[in-house]
């Protein structure tokens, strides 16, 4: 169990050093085969990308623009509690579904038309993507589409991108991992399996940060439709 978390730990950290989300997406795929809960998994999860997003956070927190930052990220908060909460009551087969869906119709879209659009960041965007953010998030430890999404679309370039992203998801991270605690989902296995986890998250991060810094800003948004699309598909063979 140990060495292969540490080898899907660096491949995820990989892919959220690279795009600026996908960790939970990619690790999710296998975790849940390798501890008692799906709780417990998504509180391992997230917990490995708190570590991953710590690191970029710290590296980048001068491109972060906290005006633009805290709307988002208190609706975020607030409602990925609740979703936390009614996690351990829900029978999720049904939701997965119309998520891994959801995900192909918005990668489809947004990859024939990402190049026209852009977001402004009003309010009312940050609350919608927030919300939406937070239910993927307490659901299912994936909470990056909908702020990636709103992210690459407004922020002027990928060092602002990946600093809103990284500090939008650390701050997320700490949140649901306490409210997981709270929930029980905090266990020994959780603690070991973080142990045996971090080493690959170290190894991953540091291979995705070579290739992000020779990706244009087009390649970066194709790779990001991409891989909503791609974490669809994984989403629908998972339910």
């Amino acid at each position: 169990m140990m060495m292969e978390l540490f080898l899907l730990c660096i491949v995820a950290s990989f892919i959220q050093r690279t795009t600026g989300f996908g960790f939970g997406i990619f690790i999710m795929t296998m975790l849940p085969s390798l501890l008692p809960s799906y709780g417990e998994a998504t509180t391992l999860s997230g917990l490995l990308a708190l570590t991953t997003t710590l690191m970029i956070t710290l590296r980048m927190y001068r491109k972060v623009v906290w005006s633009r930052l805290w709307p988002i990220l208190l609706t975020f908060i607030l409602v990925s509690s609740v979703a936390v909460c009614v996690l351990a009551r829900t029978d999720d087969v049904l939701l997965r579904r119309i998520l891994g869906v959801t995900l192909l119709l918005i990668s489809f879209y947004f990859f024939l038309l990402g190049s026209r659009i852009r977001f402004r960041p009003t309010r009312k965007l940050q609350l919608v993507a927030g919300t939406l953010s937070g239910l993927m998030g307490g659901f299912f430890g994936m909470q990056g589409p909908p702020a990636v999404l709103y992210f690459i679309s407004s922020e002027p370039d990928k060092e602002h991108y990946l600093a809103m992203t990284s500090a939008y998801f650390l701050l997320g991270n700490i949140s649901m991992t306490l409210m997981r605690a709270g929930n029980g989902f905090l266990t020994s296995q959780v603690a070991w399996g973080y142990v045996w986890g971090v080493g690959g998250v170290l190894v991953g991060a540091w291979l995705g940060a070579y290739v992000f810094n020779r990706l244009s800003g087009k390649w970066l948004r194709n790779i990001v439709y991409l891989y909503i699309g791609i974490s669809g598909i994984i989403t629908l063979l998972e339910a």
